[in-house]
């Protein structure tokens, strides 16, 4: 695959990752809930799993779900930025990376405003962006460890 083929479909797998996530946004949990599809049966099931633990009626999934939505995106986007500039050190990719999957979080939960039954939540923003965090440093330290070897 060329160097410009690998950019492309890097960027490609962001997009889709980030139109997940907006998808993802576009509903409530209740739609959610609703549903008879795999993505309303894992939520079921992760809400009986977390009760016990956290109690009953709070909404762990839902911080849990943000977290890891971000965590993907993170990884996504840093590969994307090294496949873009592979010149560039891979610390500052990783920051800029967290940077901007921390900016879609930002536009994320704006565009819940628009969705009856969200809302802008800046806990929300701060999940996104330590999903990121991990994701993009994860990914950093896994692929400094490679190129090192």
């Amino acid at each position: 695959m060329s160097s410009s083929a690998k950019v492309a479909l890097s960027w490609v797998l962001v997009a889709a990752w980030a139109a997940f996530i907006f998808f993802m946004s576009a509903h409530t949990g209740s739609d959610l809930d609703d549903g008879a599809g795999l993505v309303a049966n894992i939520k079921r099931w992760l809400s009986v799993v977390a009760a016990p633990v956290f109690g009953e009626g709070t909404d762990v999934v839902s911080v849990a779900a943000h977290f890891c939505e971000y965590v993907v995106l993170g990884v996504l986007v840093l590969g994307a930025l090294c496949q873009t500039w592979p010149e560039v050190r891979l610390p500052l990719l990783a920051i800029a990376a967290i940077g901007l999957a921390s900016l879609y979080g930002a536009s994320d939960e704006f565009h819940q405003l628009f969705v009856p039954g969200r809302l802008c939540d800046p806990a929300d923003w701060l999940t996104d962006t330590l999903g990121a965090t991990l994701g993009a440093t994860a990914t950093a330290f896994s692929l400094r460890r490679r190129f090192r070897d």
